[in-house]
């Protein structure tokens, strides 16, 4: 408990005085200065009580008179974020505003940002950052990230930190980013001012206490208030100004088409959602989030695998809320992946010894969770053990899906449209499909609702000029947000300067949205089109091609200041594309690789080289 007027008999002064010492006192010294204090007491007892009263009313005036001089200063917080989709800067800003309304001198910053050489300047440090791809720091954590590690990194001596770190247990290095910062400032000698925090893809109440916990451990806040209460209403009300996961809303679907012709190997969905008295605006680059539903198919041949009653109650949380079977595997839990705790925990319940012994292995674990799910592992290791009161103790919450925008606010106010691609493929003997992405294939209908809602993605973000340059490239669905863009210039009246990269399979059957690329094109609307169809030549044609196919006029493009957007595959195009463009700058401005590279990481801090890709 801290001291405070209310409820000792201290000044302020005099209880903060105490309040720093006592924190700062091992339990050893806690005791002593106990035991010394009682001793004093005692040995005061037996003065005169005049000469008592006096030097009570001396000692009092005496502390109160000095006050001003002893009082600690505050520590100065910095918070930097490392965000690729806007979640980290969403809870960095909510954060912010939290320490900031209790009193504190709060510097928020992107990490790309924030100049690393005024590391070893900052006090209280807070790292909020997402991992990316197979480990990696986002986009805008890279300089820092890799400033850190290398030999220039400052001692951080008299620096205190936390880190929350978001990730998605589904991958191999969950959390890596956030874990590499914690680990790299307590190498460098900042003090832990509290553990690291990893949050998966549900993240919202291990933020929630991590901001609590960082906030009681610091003392910031007001005398008598619960620091956990206030966090949970900032963040609550925060959400309450939108339609959030908690509070989605029930959007009509309008239109469900699929964009591929006759014989495609792909079916590409368009969805059109009406908006009526939302009461939100949207931008180009932003995100629709839906809740999705688990195949009715999957969730009936899951409860007879388990052998269970559809009509069993099941806890969903460790707060006691229940769901039938049915309801909680159809619309709660995740139930088509599986994770390596989940793994390590149906070890625990399954009671199966061939599970128990091979989750020794780390590697065959994470060869074992790729591509299999909830009923492949109930196959494959019997179990009689588990039971339903156990389900929400082995079975993550059922992550929301998030889609590109492909409509223009300005266009259809509305409305909101999204490019689903449906997949499906087959994986250890059995047919798989994705949970959202087929769900608008064969079971949502005009006429039907979904829940969602908007998430803003401040990392892509289009100019808002007619005068800049601007490069698109965006093969397969990767094109959403590119239609949303011309959409709005569209509108705005905005001609030329729209350059388009776009690739799939077949020019016949997987030009998504031809007819309206063909039309901004003779309008002027978009100034430039290139497109390349892998399989309607016999050596396979990608958007990188196309690049390097136009390198003087795209280092041109360069040159005149055009920033340039990517949207899509992440694991191969992306970073076939990022060579692509480094090509370009290696052949037409004559530079290494190096400096190549470099080039574009001063085009990222320029926001002149974005990526929305997954």
């Amino acid at each position: 408990m801290n001291l405070s007027v209310t409820n000792s008999p201290f000044t302020e002064g005099q209880a903060k005085q105490i309040n720093e010492l006592l924190h700062t006192l091992s339990p050893n010294q806690q005791v002593w200065l106990s035991g010394y204090l009682m001793a004093n007491q005692q040995s005061n007892t037996s003065t005169d009580s005049v000469e008592q009263h006096n030097l009570d009313d001396n000692t009092e005036a005496m502390l109160h008179e000095k006050e001003p001089s002893v009082e600690p200063e505050a520590r100065s917080i910095t918070i930097l974020y490392g965000s690729e989709s806007g979640n980290a800067q969403g809870l960095a800003e909510i954060f912010e505003q939290r320490l900031s309304d209790i009193g504190n001198d709060v510097t928020l910053k992107s990490m790309d940002d924030f100049k690393p050489k005024n590391l070893k300047k900052v006090e209280d440090l807070f790292i909020i950052t997402s991992t990316h791809g197979e480990g990696d720091p986002p986009d805008n954590a890279v300089e820092l990230h890799e400033y850190i590690h290398g030999r220039k990194a400052p001692k951080l001596d008299g620096v205190r930190f936390s880190v929350l770190a978001l990730g998605d247990q589904t991958y191999e290095f969950f959390c890596q980013t956030g874990k590499d910062f914690d680990n790299r400032l307590a190498e460098l000698g900042a003090e832990r001012l509290y553990h690291r925090t990893d949050c998966d893809v549900d993240y919202e109440e291990d933020a929630e206490k991590w901001m609590a916990n960082v906030i009681n451990t610091i003392d910031s806040t007001p005398a008598g208030t619960e620091s956990e209460q206030v966090v949970s209403e900032s963040i609550k009300s925060a959400k309450e100004k939108k339609y959030s996961k908690s509070n989605p809303y029930d959007a009509e679907v309008l239109t469900n088409i699929n964009l591929n012709g006759r014989g495609s190997d792909k079916e590409t969905r368009h969805i059109e959602l009406l908006l009526d008295n939302f009461g939100e605006e949207y931008e180009p680059g932003d995100c629709v989030v839906v809740l999705p539903q688990n195949d009715p198919a999957i969730v009936d041949l899951l409860i007879s695998t388990l052998g269970w009653s559809p009509e069993t109650q099941v806890l969903i949380n460790e707060d006691g809320d229940t769901l039938n079977l049915e309801e909680a595997l159809t619309s709660h839990f995740e139930i088509t992946k599986l994770t390596k705790p989940l793994i390590e925990n149906a070890a625990i319940f399954f009671d199966n010894e061939e599970l128990s012994e091979k989750i020794q292995d780390k590697e065959w674990i994470q060869n074992y969770v790729e591509g299999r799910d909830l009923i492949d592992l109930l196959n494959d290791f019997a179990t009689t053990e588990l039971q339903p009161e156990n389900l929400h103790q082995l079975l993550r919450k059922l992550p929301p899906r998030e889609y590109s925008i492909s409509s223009s606010y300005k266009a259809t106010p509305d409305e909101v449209h999204i490019t689903v691609g449906a997949v499906r493929y087959q994986a250890h003997g059995r047919e798989r499909s994705g949970v959202c992405s087929v769900q608008f294939a064969e079971r949502i209908q005009e006429g039907d609702t979904i829940p969602i809602y908007l998430k803003r993605n401040p990392n892509f973000k289009f100019p808002q000029d007619e005068s800049t340059p601007v490069i698109m490239i965006g093969p397969g669905t990767g094109v959403a947000p590119f239609r949303s863009y011309m959409q709005e210039r569209e509108e705005l009246g905005f001609e030329g300067n729209t350059w388009l990269f776009f690739g799939d399979q077949h020019f016949t059957t997987d030009f998504l949205y031809q007819t309206e690329w063909q039309e901004w094109l003779e309008d002027g609307t978009l100034s430039k089109l290139d497109v390349a169809f892998s399989r309607d030549t016999d050596k396979k044609v990608y958007v990188q091609h196309k690049i390097a196919e136009n390198s003087e006029q795209f280092n041109r493009w360069i040159e005149n200041g055009a920033t340039i957007y990517v949207c899509g595959d992440e694991s191969k195009m992306a970073k076939d594309v990022h060579q692509a463009i480094k090509n370009v700058l290696i052949k037409e401005q004559n530079l290494s690789e190096t400096d190549a590279e470099e080039y574009l990481k001063q085009m990222k801090r320029d926001k002149r080289y974005q990526r929305d890709v997954y």
